[in-house]
This record gives C-alpha cells, sequence and structure tokens, in this order.
C-alpha cells in the first residue's frame, strides 16, 4: 500500500484526501478535508484571480502540508480546476502552492477534470446498477458531464457553475424571477452545446458529485445536519430531488442559513448550484423519456485524483 495525498482546489473551495492505495482494489480512507476559500470570487468579471481570496487559499494550502507531514505521505498530487484555469495570474497561485508543498500543481483541461470525476464516481458503483452511467460534477465555476460504463466514453466541461452563476445572476435575495429566469437561459444554453457531445438519451443511472449535489441531497432527505454516511449512495426519486432544488433556489438566504445540514460556504451559492442540478436531471429526463430516481456520491474527484497515483 502507498499512502497518497489528493488536493482539488477549485472555485470554490480546497479539498484533502489523504488515502492507503494499492495496485488494485479500493482505495482505503485515512482522512478526508474541506474548506470554502472562494478562489474563484470575481474570476468570471475580472479574468484575474483576487490577492484577498489567494491568501484564503494559501493558507488552506500551508493547514494541507502540516496533515500531509503528520500522516507520512509518500506521494502528493494537486490539482486545480475552473477558477485557475481562467486567471490571467495563476502563476502567482502555482509558484505559491509549489513553495508550500514542494509539488507542481496541475492546472487541469475540463476534459482531465471530467475523467477524474468519473473515475473517482464509478469506482464505488457496483456491477448492477444499470449502464451507462452520466456522472455529473458541479462545481463553483464549472459543471462537467461525463457518459460511460467502468471508463469514460464521451465527456464534456461546461464553464457554468454555483459561483459563476450566482455573480452573473442571482445577486437579489431572494432571486428575482427576471434573475432566475436568465440563470435558467444560460444553463440550457450550455446544456444544448453538451448534448450535442455526451449521448444523455443513452444514460440508465444519473450520478450527482460535489457539494452542490450533496446538500441538495441532504434537504430532500430531510437531514438535520449533514450526514456523509446518510448521503453516499442515496438514490431518490427523481420529483423530491426536483422539489428540493426549487427550495433552495427560493428560499432567503437566512432560511437557507438556517439548515442545519448547510455549510455556511454555501449558503451564497447552493440556489444556483441547485438550478443546475435540477437543469441537467431535467434534460437526462426529457432525452431518455424515463428517470425515476438519481443518486448521489460522496467519491468523486478526490477519490479520482488518489487512484491516478497507484
Amino acid at each position: 500500500m502507498t499512502r497518497v495525498a489528493a488536493i482539488d482546489c477549485g472555485t470554490n473551495s480546497i479539498r484533502l484526501l489523504i488515502a492507503d492505495v494499492s495496485r488494485r482494489g479500493p482505495l482505503v480512507e485515512v482522512t478526508r478535508r474541506m474548506e470554502v476559500v472562494r478562489l474563484g470570487q470575481g474570476v468570471d468579471r475580472t479574468g484575474m484571480l483576487d490577492p484577498a481570496a489567494l491568501e484564503r487559499t494559501l493558507t488552506a494550502v500551508r493547514r494541507y502540508a502540516e496533515i500531509c507531514a503528520e500522516h507520512r505521505v509518500e506521494a502528493t498530487r494537486f490539482v486545480a480546476t475552473s477558477a485557475t484555469r481562467d486567471a490571467g495570474n495563476r502563476h502567482t497561485f502555482v509558484d505559491g502552492v509549489r513553495t508550500l508543498l514542494g509539488v507542481e500543481p496541475e492546472v487541469v483541461s475540463g476534459q482531465e477534470e471530467a475523467a477524474l470525476s468519473f473515475a473517482g464516481a464509478a469506482s464505488v458503483i457496483g456491477a448492477e446498477q444499470p449502464r451507462p452511467l452520466l456522472v455529473v460534477d458541479i462545481g463553483g465555476g464549472s459543471t462537467e458531464l461525463v457518459v460511460g460504463d467502468d471508463v469514460p466514453r464521451a465527456g464534456i466541461s461546461l464553464d457554468m457553475g454555483s459561483v459563476r452563476l450566482t455573480e452573473r445572476h442571482l445577486r437579489a435575495d431572494p432571486p428575482t424571477g427576471k434573475q432566475v429566469k436568465a440563470a435558467r437561459q444560460d444553463v440550457r444554453d450550455a446544456l444544448a452545446e453538451a448534448a450535442a457531445e455526451v449521448p444523455l438519451g443513452e444514460v440508465r443511472t444519473v450520478v450527482g458529485v460535489a457539494g452542490s449535489v450533496t446538500t441538495v441531497t441532504a434537504h430532500a432527505l430531510g437531514l438535520p445536519e449533514y450526514d456523509r454516511a446518510r448521503i453516499d449512495g442515496a438514490e431518490l426519486p427523481t420529483p423530491a430531488v426536483l422539489a428540493s432544488c426549487e427550495a433552495l433556489l427560493q428560499a432567503t438566504r437566512a432560511e437557507r442559513a438556517a439548515m442545519g445540514f448547510m455549510h455556511p460556504g454555501r449558503v451564497d451559492v447552493i440556489g444556483a448550484g441547485a438550478l443546475i442540478w435540477a437543469e441537467v436531471v431535467g434534460a437526462v429526463q426529457r432525452a431518455t423519456g424515463h428517470l425515476p430516481t438519481v443518486r448521489t456520491s460522496e467519491h468523486d474527484i478526490l477519490d479520482g485524483i488518489a487512484l491516478s497515483l497507484r
């Protein structure tokens, strides 16, 4: 077994997974951490990483470096995604990570991000689950859709995410009908582009990953607090998922903040994440003509990164 560290730095959060991996078989999780640092703050508008966001993120990287040392990690892979891809000053971030962690951070393409997300989610989906799978990873700056059986067959990364959509459209509390309509149109335009690349009509199982989806699932399950064990692998009726998406989108900031399962760093962007998830589920429903349930997984790009190190 090799002890590895996988770090995923997205638009909204930075996450760490330390695990023991072997050449074959599932990974053995040692610890998982997540901090909301909002690295992508303002990137959609300015094309640059904000200095305060950089400072928050590098502070988290420093803490992760200490945790890796404590756990005697042998190999580390650091993957940066949408916000860093889009930023003109990303070299400042890359230099900072290299200094703190001693590894070269990889600013991966949307296609690589999609493939890693699929690998992580598919690694825990049993053979009894109907294929093809559609793995949907809703991040802060982008959303990945990948179709495959046990390996990806087709995928796309779309420039729509919970932070990006919130900053563009959903600025009122709660968002106005006009704002929701504009945001929904953006998502539908992106999904029309995706439909040309990804065969949604062939999908038999939809698996959603990452914080927006897991938060919607917590709402649909009626959880008083976030419970990873109950959320991971949950299979919910499609109407229940869509109803929770709509409820989160229409809630006020205060109402969302009062929900026991809601991470504080997700309060202001979950409406956009829920809107994206509803639109993706609706698109698959229309394409297949039959989507009675959707699944949620806590295994995602982090697991894919860790598995790539074996």
